[in-house]
């Protein structure tokens, strides 16, 4: 399976995007999916996931009330909505596919990713 990230760009601190992930090879509606972000310098980190139908969705802290994920089955795509975003959401953010049906926060339950999106946000 391949997963494809767009959406990214420069936008100003307070402003939104919305990502996008769109899967190929395989339909991925059977699996937990999540975001990640690795900012310049730093380790890669969690940023929200949900499970294989969508009715549990998890968070990191750093993006509660902030950001919100989403699926469409019937496209096989994912999105996250980033609003209120603030200088330090600047990272390349990865989409990642589950083996598992619920979500998780560790990378190591994920075994497909996307090649990342640039997110970049000026103060």
């Amino acid at each position: 399976v391949q997963l494809q990230a767009s959406g990214g760009g420069l936008v100003q601190a307070g402003g939104s995007l919305r990502l996008s992930c769109a899967a190929s090879g395989r339909t991925f509606s059977n699996y937990a999916m999540g975001w990640f972000r690795q900012a310049p310098g730093k380790e890669r980190e969690f940023v929200s996931a949900l499970n294989w139908n969508g009715d549990s969705t998890h968070y990191a802290d750093f993006v509660k009330g902030r950001f919100t994920i989403s699926r469409d089955p019937a496209k096989n795509t994912v999105s996250l909505q980033m609003n209120s975003l603030k200088p330090e959401d600047t990272a390349v953010y990865y989409c990642a596919a589950s083996r598992f049906t619920v979500w998780g926060i560790e990378e190591s339950e994920y075994n497909s990713w996307g090649q990342g999106t640039l997110v970049t946000v000026s103060s």
